[in-house]
């Protein structure tokens, strides 16, 4: 791969978990990384241009998957990783912090090899 993949972090409404996911990675150089919320009432919602956009998803809960693929099943979607993270944390927690940074390095260890 040439190019730094594109990852996408969906949570409920895109305040705590998916924003914080996006705030402790914006500056890694090995891919691109934003964020959005499944819900109408999230600042930032997801879109189809994110989908496509995306390389890689990543949810926190099997829910979110489950809603992705309902409300896009038309799109040709790109893979979705579920992290299983509860929506028990604030905004940049360091607990969240650990597991958000844990999970996601692995999973693209795995994926990417990066």
């Amino acid at each position: 791969m040439t190019e730094r993949p594109n990852i996408l972090v969906v949570c409920g409404r895109n305040i705590k978990r998916s924003r914080t996911a996006e705030h402790i990675f914006k500056n890694d150089d090995r891919f691109n990384v934003r964020s959005a919320g499944l819900s109408p009432k999230s600042d930032r919602k997801i879109s189809e241009n994110d989908l496509n956009w995306a390389d890689l998803v990543f949810v926190m809960e099997t829910g979110h998957r489950a809603k992705i693929w309902g409300l896009y099943r038309h799109l040709e979607l790109p893979a979705i990783e579920v992290l299983n993270i509860a929506d028990d944390y604030e905004f940049m927690d360091n607990e969240l912090i650990e597991m958000l940074t844990d999970r996601i390095n692995n999973t693209l260890r795995i994926v990417y090899k990066i």
